[in-house]
This record gives structure tokens, C-alpha cells and sequence, in this order.
């Protein structure tokens, strides 16, 4: 297949500042790498700690974007599993060096060396993009709609969060009602499982939304549950939560922090802690957790609420998110 040298992408130069639209060369897929032609690109809230400079030492310039969905086009050498017309999935998770101590224990997600779409490698936010073949979900035809671009980054992490809390777990409450939670409602609803949705104080257009989502109940983030919580899962960055969550928490209850950046959390009493609660962190996903969690989107009639730009809108996008204007979530299309 002949290409072009140039692709049009979304760059960002300098921390801080907005991403600039601009022509770059097409990437070349080295070996056991593939070079796909974007199709659509979710917008993560990761994506704005990383222009904010929240999260350190991004590859710069970058293209960011890690919910990729898109069509392979060309192969690098030794190429093993993947062929060009497969449509595939390109997440967070780009590079584990499959050597260290976390890589070996199953915990590649831990990895000392990995590298990650959109943060230290190029992303999604462009026409191109080259990914490791090892690091491409083929997609079923169920989860190939622009749309599901979302569910590679937003539902991959949710459902992660989602795995660390028991079985036997009844009611399930979740701290910040966007693209991931919105996708993970529906998954605890398909196993049975009751949804408290927590939004900002006042925002009844989003906790309208997580009603008709499939939560059972929902209200502002300083509000008390009108049940003891057996789990909870906070997406928003905001530390300030999680005193009020363990209030929320019954006893023996697990709060998830589902973020890749939290601010500070403030000091709270150990009595909200204490009866064997527990607090713990989700960092990054493993491709396990990534082929089982598209395994069941794929047997859902999964509904992804997702507000579409096009590619030289990103910034609009961006703010949108910032502003809390975006119900699900946003994604960008080329």
C-alpha cells in the first residue's frame, strides 16, 4: 500500500499549552511493530494530567491519545499474529521489557521499564500510529463502532478497579461519574450488582444520567449513600473523597482509587478506617486484563454514551472534559 509521508495530528510542544494541529511524518513500523491508520481516538482525562504536567517526563513533542481503534495497513518485520485490514485496539499499555521482577510474577502493569501510548510513546491523536504487535487487541465486530474507542483506556481501567473488589460485593459505589464509570455501571449491572453513582454537588444533568445508565440511586460526592457501601471506586482526581467514601464504606468495605493522579488526601480520622476497610491504588492494566475485559464488552449490548469531534477539534474536546461537559465521554475521529 502506497502512503503519503505526512499525516495531519494534534501535537502537544510544550507542557502547558494547548496542542497544536500540524503535519508530521507518517511513522515507519519497526520490527514486530504495525503501523495503523487511526479511525477514532477516545479523550481520557489522563490525556489532560499530562498536558497539565501532572504526570512527569513525557516523551515531548508527543501525540498523545491511548483508546485507539483502527485498521492495520502495514507490517513491520517478523510479524507473527497480526495481518493488514484487521481492525484492532491500541491502549495505555505499550511496551513491558518481560524481564523484571513484575513482568515475571504476572505484574506487568508494575513493569520497570514499560512505556505507554500517548505519555512516552506517540498516540492516537493522529492519522498514523505504529504499536507493538504484542500491544494490539484484534476487535470483534461488536466493538469495532467509533464509539467503543472509550472502553480501551476507560473500561479497561474500570474494569480492573472492578476485579479487585470481592465477589459476594452487593452494592458498589462510584466516585465520579464519566467515561469509565458510565461503562462499568453497566458491567455491575449485567452481574446483578447495585450502583451508587456519586457526582459533583448539584450536577443533577450527570446523576439524571447515571440513572438512566443503570444506577439505582445517585446524588452529590458530599452526600451520604442511603446504604452501606460494600465497595467503592473513585475515578475523580480528587483526594478530598476519600474520607467521605469510607464513610460511605460498611464494615470490611474496599475503596479503589481507579486514578492515575489524585490530589493530596487530606488527614481523616483512623475510626472511618478502622473495622478492616481497606484503601488501595489500580496503576496502569496488564494485556490480560485488557483480553478479558473486551471479551465480555464484546458478548454486552454495551451503550457508550460518546460525543464525537474531529480530530482538529482535540482542544475542544479537552476543555469540554476539564468543564465537566461531557456526558460519557469524548472521542476524536479522523
Amino acid at each position: 500500500m502506497e502512503l503519503s509521508k505526512q499525516m495531519n495530528a494534534m501535537v502537544l510542544e510544550r507542557i502547558g499549552r494547548t496542542l497544536i494541529y500540524k503535519q508530521i511524518p507518517i511513522p515507519s513500523p519497526l520490527q514486530g511493530q504495525v503501523l495503523i491508520k487511526v479511525m477514532a481516538c477516545g479523550v481520557c482525562r489522563t490525556d489532560l494530567h499530562i498536558l497539565d504536567g501532572e504526570l512527569n517526563h513525557p516523551k515531548l513533542p508527543l501525540v498523545p491519545g491511548h483508546e485507539v481503534i483502527g485498521k492495520i495497513v502495514r507490517l513491520g518485520s517478523r510479524i507473527k499474529n497480526r495481518k493488514v485490514g484487521e481492525i484492532v485496539g491500541v491502549a495505555w499499555l505499550g511496551h513491558t521489557c518481560g524481564k523484571c521482577k513484575y513482568c515475571r510474577n504476572g505484574r506487568e502493569n508494575l513493569c520497570e521499564k514499560a512505556k505507554f501510548t500517548g505519555y512516552t510513546i506517540d498516540g492516537g491523536y493522529a492519522e498514523y500510529i505504529v504499536a507493538e504487535e504484542q500491544y494490539c487487541y484484534l476487535l470483534s465486530q461488536a466493538l469495532q463502532d467509533f464509539s467503543k474507542a472509550p472502553l480501551l483506556c476507560a473500561g479497561m481501567i474500570g474494569y480492573r478497579s472492578y476485579s479487585m473488589i470481592p465477589l459476594k460485593a452487593k452494592t458498589i459505589g462510584l466516585y465520579g461519574f464519566g467515561a469509565a464509570a458510565h461503562i462499568l455501571t453497566q458491567v455491575a449491572r449485567h452481574e446483578s450488582k447495585d450502583v451508587y453513582a456519586f457526582t459533583r454537588d448539584g450536577d443533577k444533568i450527570t446523576q439524571e444520567f447515571a440513572i438512566k445508565i443503570g444506577a439505582v440511586w445517585s446524588g452529590g460526592s458530599s452526600t451520604c449513600a442511603p446504604v452501606k457501601l460494600d465497595a467503592a471506586i473513585i475515578f475523580a482526581p480528587a483526594g478530598e473523597l476519600i474520607p467521605q467514601a469510607l464513610r460511605n464504606l460498611d464494615k470490611g468495605g474496599i475503596l479503589i482509587c481507579g486514578g492515575i493522579h489524585m490530589s493530596d488526601i487530606p488527614s481523616f480520622p483512623y475510626e472511618i478506617l478502622w473495622e478492616e476497610r481497606m484503601i488501595r491504588s489500580v496503576a496502569n492494566l496488564t494485556r490480560k486484563d485488557a483480553e478479558v475485559f473486551l471479551a465480555i464488552a464484546s458478548k454486552m449490548d454495551m451503550n457508550v454514551e460518546a460525543t464525537m469531534y474531529p480530530l482538529f477539534k482535540a482542544n475542544e474536546a479537552l476543555t469540554a472534559l476539564r468543564e465537566g461537559r461531557i456526558q460519557g465521554a469524548a472521542v476524536l475521529v479522523t
